[in-house]
């Protein structure tokens, strides 16, 4: 059993509702109070200083039940715990008598500092606890038994840690499944594999605060390996991407296929055991030694302080997963980083296999709608072309419809020429000049213009990093947009923009008002669409009359 202290602390206030906590501190505030009208005698000589400190705290609680009760809440809630402590000392120097029980309240502050903050911060109250208490019952009494205030110090320190443990290990797995969470909902089959993967990388370097992740994967019928990474420089995330063969890759394959390797740089170079790599052995769940020079010499390749890295359960291939890290990584984030990997990429293996199988599955039809066009409009044409030439022929030199036929004529050549060109493009998949989503959003714009005398402009700002499954979803957004204009405004100029922004893409349909007052609205369609693909959208105007729709939508 991997008996390490976790590392992170948890979201504040995770897990614990306020009200019920100062509830529960003004019932036991309330309760004490009432101990001293009812049994005064079992807290030994009672002074004003006694009544004021217990009746003072009691007023203490009952305030911040009544904030929380409110909704209201305090800036710096983590001092509430430091302030019971004060509490609990001062009512502990304040009863003199060696054996009252008033100690045990510091169990409050730790119980409710460590389910909030997580095990640092539980630690640290109880260390403060067990010092105050120890300090303040020498002060106080008069007459202090040594032996019974060292057991109680000590059973405060042993039971405060076993809160402060068990207490941050329920926030770490609240974050563990927080975080599995966020995978399974990335691994969409519309983002597309690589944004996919980029995004898992990401959000696991994040929770870790470390300072790159990297993946290293091959299929079974590929010769290289791809080594995908995300590093945080600081200012930026960077994402990488690049194809290695067997002698580049061998430094990062180095490890047993399907052990966990965790390594951290020793704190001093004259105690080695202290740090080093470490492999888990699977069927016994020990953590064995493992070669020092290779771990350390892939740290010095990675410039790492520490690294786990991690096999993954691919179907068809395998690859490991490494998390780079400046600060030391504990056993169970070595664990936690495999059920990562267990988690995201089958799921990413299954979008592979979708989008392939839609790759094939749209070859094919592109196959048969090509031939579909060849026997429905091409081949009509032709027969279209023989016939005017039929006509040409049959017309005399002088008649007046001769050069209206060679028009036709040469029309139709021209059209039966496109269309070949074009059944052509379509079935062999050829990639064109520019992406598909413009060159129909620009189509869509130019018959707007042509039958409605609309001039849509589009823009496009940098690159559009999207996948055609997101393209299909944003046609139908931009296309909708267009719509809008022509249906439900009299303006005769509009402007679309697309911009891929720190890893959404931004949607700004504009459009120009005659009216001087336009109400506040929302498109409920495109307000949907954009929610439906994690998004959002809101209405905008500006002074010169100008109303804009702005689409967000994550990539």
């Amino acid at each position: 059993m991997n008996l390490d202290p976790p590392l992170k602390s948890g979201l504040p206030g995770a897990g614990m509702d306020t009200a019920m906590v100062n509830g529960m501190r003004l019932l036991l505030s309330g309760a004490t109070l009432l101990t001293l009208f009812v049994d005064p005698e079992s807290v030994g000589n009672l002074s004003k200083v006694t009544w004021l400190i217990f009746s003072a705290y009691t007023l203490h609680s009952l305030l911040l039940y009544i904030l929380a009760l409110l909704g209201v809440t305090l800036p710096q809630d983590m001092l509430l715990y430091w302030l019971d402590v004060g509490w609990y000392a001062l009512i502990v120097f304040s009863t003199t008598r060696h054996s009252n029980l008033f100690f045990l309240f510091f169990f409050f502050a730790i119980l409710t500092s460590s389910f909030q903050r997580g095990f640092e911060e539980g630690a640290r109250i109880t260390l403060a606890s067990a010092g105050l208490f120890a300090a303040t019952a020498l002060l106080g009494e008069t007459e202090v038994e040594l032996s019974r205030l060292l057991l109680r110090t000590t059973f405060l320190l042993a039971l405060g840690y076993m809160i402060a443990y068990w207490g941050g290990s329920a926030i770490t797995q609240r974050s563990h499944l927080a975080l599995l969470r966020d995978v399974s909902l990335l691994s969409n089959p519309r983002f597309g594999v690589e944004q996919t993967i980029n995004s898992v990388l990401e959000k696991t370097r994040s929770y870790f605060n470390g300072r790159s992740c990297l993946l290293v994967m091959q299929d079974k019928d590929q010769a290289n390996w791809s080594l995908r990474s995300t590093l945080c420089t600081g200012k930026e995330v960077v994402n990488t991407q690049a194809i290695l063969n067997n002698e580049a890759a061998s430094p990062l394959l180095g490890f047993p296929p399907d052990k966990i390797v965790l390594y951290n740089q020793p704190p001093f170079p004259w105690l080695p055991w202290l740090g080093g790599a470490r492999m888990l052995e699977t069927d016994s769940g020990r953590w064995l030694r493992y070669d020092a020079a290779a771990g350390a010499g892939l740290a010095e390749l990675l410039e790492a302080h520490s690294f786990i890295s991690a096999p993954l359960p691919l179907r068809n291939g395998k690859g490991r997963l490494y998390l780079v890290s400046s600060t030391s990584l504990s056993k169970t984030d070595a664990l936690f980083l495999s059920h990562i990997g267990a988690q995201a990429f089958p799921v990413i293996e299954n979008i592979d296999l979708l989008d392939r199988l839609a790759s094939q599955a749209a070859s094919r039809e592109r196959e048969k709608i090509a031939r579909d066009l060849h026997d429905t409009a091409i081949q009509p044409y032709i027969g279209l072309r023989h016939g005017l030439a039929a006509l040409r022929n049959e017309a005399g030199p002088g008649n007046p419809l001769l050069p209206a036929l060679e028009k036709l004529i040469d029309m139709s050549g021209q059209v039966i020429a496109d269309l070949r060109s074009y059944a052509r493009t379509f079935k062999n998949g050829l990639v064109q000049s520019e992406p598909e989503l413009l060159l129909a959003l620009r189509r869509q714009a130019s018959q707007i213009r042509e039958f409605y005398g609309i001039d849509i402009v589009l823009k496009v700002e940098g690159e559009l990093h999207i996948n055609d499954r997101l393209a299909a979803e944003v046609f139908q957004i931009v296309n909708e947009g267009m719509s809008n204009i022509r249906k439900h405004t009299s303006a005769r100029h509009g402007v679309i923009t697309l911009a891929c922004i720190h890893g959404a893409l931004h949607i700004s349909i504009d459009n120009e008002c005659a009216a001087t007052h336009v109400p506040d609205f929302l498109p409920d369609s495109l307000a949907e669409r954009a929610a439906a693909l994690g998004g959002g959208a809101r209405v905008t105007h500006n002074i010169l009359g100008h109303t804009s729709v702005q689409i967000e939508i994550p990539i």
